[in-house]
């Protein structure tokens, strides 16, 4: 489902200074939240709307609509883990052997960043671009494996993340109990390389401890999250196979003892 941010802003009697403009109101309060853009806004259109947006639509259905794989199933994306976000999250780690010549250790990829699901049967490039919207760049960074088991704790803390090459076992209030990359414990004093996208690699989505990574590294031309995404499902049509969702078991959530 596609959903639309929108803000409400109430007004009251004063001055509000918006570019520079004087409105004779003052900002009481603001509340934020999201609009699913759903077949009710297409029961009754605007004609007028329409036509004015037809010879755009030809256009954007034209790069939009053509199939480009199939799915096995639909894929979604939830916390703690979930099959949409493990594909992605594959698919990073995979993708930076284009970047260093080898997949990484692990992958990771935010919930946040997954804006669609992933319908069963025909692939469209639209429905790619969906999913991923952002431009959004590959990149592959150091984290000595103090760092990694930091990361993993704040990855416990939001309550999953998409995962790929490591196990981590959690508590139900966000507690990191045991974490495993390549099915080892962590070695604090081993280097291990993560795939994730550049948005994350800065430090956002409250994954701070990839701002201590070691060394970040960039290919020459920036390597969309999205491309990589759309080779992934070209390639599995070429091969004659379905996209699908590996295994689950990368996020266990610990069952509360007082259960």
């Amino acid at each position: 489902m596609i959903v639309k941010n929108s803000i409400k802003i109430v007004l009251l009697g004063g001055t509000l200074l918006l570019g520079g403009c004087a409105s004779g109101y003052l900002v009481k309060d603001i509340e934020g939240g999201r609009v699913a853009m759903t077949a009710e806004y297409d029961k009754n259109p605007d004609r007028d709307a329409e036509a004015i947006l037809q010879p755009y639509r030809r256009v954007v259905d034209s790069i939009m609509s053509p199939v480009v794989g199939h799915s096995a199933r639909a894929l979604e994306a939830y916390r703690p883990e979930s099959p949409l976000s493990n594909l992605l999250a594959d698919i990073i780690r995979r993708g930076a052997a284009g970047i260093s010549g080898k997949p990484a250790d692990v992958g990771v990829m935010n919930m946040g960043g997954i804006r669609n699901s992933l319908p069963e049967g025909e692939v469209t490039y639209g429905m790619v671009y969906e999913i991923t919207p952002f431009e959004n760049a590959v990149c592959v960074l150091t984290l000595d494996g103090k760092t990694l088991m930091e990361l993993f704790r704040q990855i416990a803390g939001r309550g999953g993340e998409g995962l790929s090459g490591a196990k981590l076992v959690i508590s139900p209030d966000g507690k990191l109990l045991s974490a495993e990359v390549g099915g080892r414990p962590v070695d604090e004093g081993k280097d291990y390389t993560v795939a994730t996208i550049d948005y994350l690699a800065e430090g956002n989505d409250r994954m701070a401890a990839f701002r201590e990574a070691k060394s970040k590294t960039f290919p020459p031309e920036p390597l969309l999250l999205r491309t990589v995404f759309l080779d992934y499902v070209k390639e599995c049509e070429r091969k004659g196979r379905f996209v699908d969702a590996p295994a689950g078991g990368r996020i266990t959530v610990a069952k509360s003892e007082n259960k």
